[in-house]
């Protein structure tokens, strides 16, 4: 009987520890990211893509001449801005969404450290991507871009959910790898900024909020 009563305080004490650190881990990190955002960003990121392709096949790049070119690339860039601002505004409302469900603060001490670690990568890469423009050097654009949110995701994921830093990972090497194939821009952008964001996405959804 002692050592039944021994077993279950044991029991009890585990269980509050658990709830402990359970209670810690919710105050020290953003955990309402919703796994739509992600699905959400990379649709947006494989529409961009789409029509990018398109813009790009409306005649060979050979033979615009040097107005058309700049022309082209002006709306490559517009485009980039218009996806990431749409990607941006879905993941907001989503994870507003989530979090109101989930009786979470959107704007607490937590998700302050979340975006500031977050946007200081992604101001710093943004900087950068307008030199590259300034100087005419568009084929390090899409390799900073990839390299620059990766670090940010990198760096916020202290805050959030631990598994944001793998796909921070993988888009810095993706970014790597697409400064030795600048060619391959585009198929790295899709897969980078579209098809990672929808698998991440899902398996969070499946991990955190199917239930």
């Amino acid at each position: 009987m002692f050592q039944s009563t021994f077993m279950d305080t044991q029991t009890s004490s585990l269980d509050t520890l658990k709830d402990i650190r359970n209670m810690m881990e919710k105050s020290s990190r953003f955990i309402s990211l919703s796994g739509w955002s992600g699905i959400a960003a990379g649709i947006c990121g494989l529409a961009g893509a789409f029509f990018a392709w398109q813009l790009l096949n409306k005649q060979p790049y050979g033979q615009l001449d040097a107005a058309a070119v700049i022309a082209l690339r002006r709306s490559l860039i517009m485009l980039a801005i218009i996806v990431f601002a749409c990607a941006f505004i879905t993941a907001f409302v989503f994870t507003y969404v989530r979090s109101r469900r989930g009786g979470t603060p959107i704007w607490g001490q937590t998700a302050k450290r979340l975006v500031w670690n977050t946007m200081l990568p992604m101001i710093v890469g943004g900087v950068v991507i307008l030199k590259l423009i300034a100087v005419e050097n568009y084929a390090l654009i899409v390799p900073c871009a990839l390299i620059f949110y990766g670090l940010a995701l990198v760096n916020g994921s202290k805050y959030t959910l631990g598994e944001v830093r793998y796909i921070g990972y993988i888009e810095i090497i993706l970014g790597i790898i697409n400064l030795w194939y600048p060619r391959e821009w585009l198929l790295l952008w899709i897969i980078g900024f579209g098809v990672m964001h929808i698998v991440y996405g899902i398996l969070m959804w499946w991990r955190y909020e199917r239930k």
